[in-house]
């Protein structure tokens, strides 16, 4: 269990962490700017080791269980389940939308970041299936970063079929 958090550098520190340094107070469309900065974590994680897709898993998995964390001490702070302050979530899942497996595929869809962009934000708001059980019945910083690993998974494999059908008629 998380003590109630108390005024002082510790508290700052994690608010800046679970709000991605602040984007989760944006007025509007926190999840939107939380998603906006998964887009250079991707690109440092693929582009500055090589498309390794196993530093690209530690990554997430990283960002998965600080993320836990960090949601779990927010969830204390803010008083409530999965607030919309919290955007380290959709760094995670916009990671998983991104996870290198389907690379060769992936390399044939015009810029992919932005397809996955687009399709993670629209399965994080819609939470199909498990990802909307999960959101309404797990509770704490692990329900908080597993609904959008979910939502993730639903836009990665959309991000698959895509590129699979793109390169079969424009390639």
């Amino acid at each position: 269990m998380i003590p109630t958090p108390k005024p002082g550098i510790l508290r700052f520190l994690m608010r800046t962490l679970y709000s991605c340094f602040g984007l989760g107070y944006a007025p509007v469309a926190s999840g939107t700017f939380g998603t906006l900065l998964g887009i250079p974590i991707y690109f440092l994680l693929i582009k500055v080791w090589d498309a390794d897709w196993r530093v690209y898993a530690l990554g997430t998995l990283i960002v998965f269980f600080v993320g836990w964390w960090a949601s779990a001490y927010g969830e204390v702070d803010l008083n409530t389940h999965d607030s919309k302050k919290v955007v380290i979530d959709e760094v995670l899942g916009y990671l998983v939308t991104m996870f290198p497996l389907p690379l060769i595929v992936m390399d044939t869809l015009p810029q992919p970041w932005i397809w996955g962009f687009f399709l993670f934000r629209f399965y994080d708001i819609w939470k199909p299936g498990p990802a909307g059980y999960v959101d309404r019945n797990t509770p704490g910083g692990f329900g908080v970063m597993l609904d959008d690993a979910i939502a993730g998974v639903f836009a990665w494999v959309t991000m698959l079929l895509l590129s699979l059908i793109w390169s079969h008629i424009f390639v």
